[in-house]
């Protein structure tokens, strides 16, 4: 009856209107496109967001897995002699040292020696300088080289692949089975 009802509306509209009859006419003939009424969406389901994780975590990770690093600093020490955490710290830096180099490749900011003289330039970067001592003029300053400074000639954190429950596992859980 839907159908029955528009088209006897229509008819009646023709015969009085005659713009809405060219408009039906030039709709039938093809001319005129056919106006789309837009149909609701369907309501779209909250896809789960893609598991994330920090990637200062992933760093510790690795630290943890190939230089056991978390182990070491969680490790109350106080029981243990000067000789036993020097020679548990031997392997510990070595291979925490080959992480850092492996992933950052980290270099010296400034290739002086410390305790060299130099200068820190006009319109220096903030990020490059940390000035202590009499620090009220205007610069070039000079001053006496405290810390080299530490710059990563790459970035290349490995990929984590996991769920988001595992996300912020730094070290799975050791279980030898029997």
């Amino acid at each position: 009856m839907g159908n029955f009802g528009l088209g006897l509306r229509s008819l009646w509209r023709i015969w009085r209107d005659d713009a809405f009859a060219e408009k039906v006419r030039q709709l039938e003939e093809g001319r005129l496109a056919p106006v789309t009424v837009p149909q609701p969406k369907a309501e779209a389901r909250p896809q789960a967001p893609e598991p994330r994780r920090s990637d200062a975590l992933t760093l510790l990770a690795v630290l943890q897995r190939e230089a056991r690093f978390v182990d070491f600093i969680q490790e109350p020490i106080a029981a243990y002699s000067d000789a036993q955490i020097g020679a548990a710290v031997r392997d510990v830096h070595k291979n925490c040292a080959s992480v850092l180099d492996r992933l950052f490749a980290l270099r010296p900011l400034m290739d002086a020696p410390e305790g060299a003289s130099c200068e820190v330039p006009r319109g220096f970067d903030p990020a490059q300088f940390r000035l202590t001592g009499n620090v009220g003029k205007e610069p070039p300053f000079r001053g006496q080289l405290c810390h080299h400074g530490w710059k990563a000639t790459k970035c290349e954190l490995p990929e984590w692949m996991g769920s988001s429950a595992s996300a912020t596992v730094v070290a799975p859980a050791e279980v030898e089975l029997k």
